[in-house]
């Protein structure tokens, strides 16, 4: 571990879970009350969008009324205090990080950010969208949730393939390993010859490309791995 000088984790559903944000895929996860093309692509937007605002509104408000847990702060910590280059990329579209003290990449983009359909405008959000307000740049009413649908492209891909085909180890955390191009990072990853991690609550459908395996709730894990880390 001493000789690990560039870290690149990957951050998923299975870390916020334990915050108290329900996941998508699990048993009474999102998509059982909503189909995936209905309230995640832009065909179901275009064909009714009140019913996907009304979601993401209401993921925005719960988002808002839970908590950072121990994972998010041991990331936080590890940010602040690793000696080398960490790039923190995560599929979440909350803020835990963020209020936990870190600086993440949010590949899928944030809640907390509305998107103007018309001037490609990103503004801070924290309210509704449902009412249709119009966009404080060009007045439009074509305000939609900032958040990158199946579909579409996500965020930043550029600086993480650069940063994956550069790190010593590769850490995926929380993630169910299903959704790309995100589930195909690891193999990216040791492609360059990184070490590879999963922490994750039970092995996901990509465990078998890490070198390492832990199993247990994320707010275990991971303090425990940065501790390690930061004993080094």
């Amino acid at each position: 571990m001493a000789e690990i000088k560039r870290i690149v984790i990957l951050t998923g559903a299975g870390i916020s879970a334990e915050s108290g944000i329900d996941t998508f895929r699990d048993a009474g996860g999102l998509w059982e009350q909503h189909r995936v093309e209905d309230v995640a692509t832009p065909e179901g937007f275009a064909r009714d969008p009140m019913l996907v605002q009304r979601f993401y509104d209401l993921r925005r408000a719960v988002m808002q009324e839970v908590e950072p847990n121990p994972a998010h702060h041991a990331l936080a910590r590890l940010e602040r205090e690793f000696t080398g280059e960490l790039l923190l990329v995560t599929q979440n579209v909350d803020d835990l990080h963020e209020r936990a003290g870190a600086n993440p990449l949010h590949m899928h983009g944030e809640l907390l950010s509305a998107l103007c359909a018309i001037c490609e405008t990103r503004h801070p959000w924290s309210g509704t969208l449902i009412d249709g307000p119009p966009c404080p740049t060009c007045q439009a009413e074509a305000l939609r949730p900032d958040v990158v649908w199946f579909g579409e492209m996500p965020y930043q891909m550029d600086r993480i393939y650069r940063a994956l085909a550069n790190c010593d180890l590769f850490v995926s955390i929380g993630t169910s390993g299903a959704v790309y191009p995100a589930a195909g990072f690891v193999q990216e990853a040791k492609r360059h010859g990184a070490q590879t991690l999963e922490l994750n609550l039970e092995p996901s459908e990509g465990s078998h490309w890490f070198d390492v395996s832990r199993h247990s709730k994320a707010g275990e894990l991971v303090p425990e791995w940065v501790e390690e880390m930061l004993s080094e």
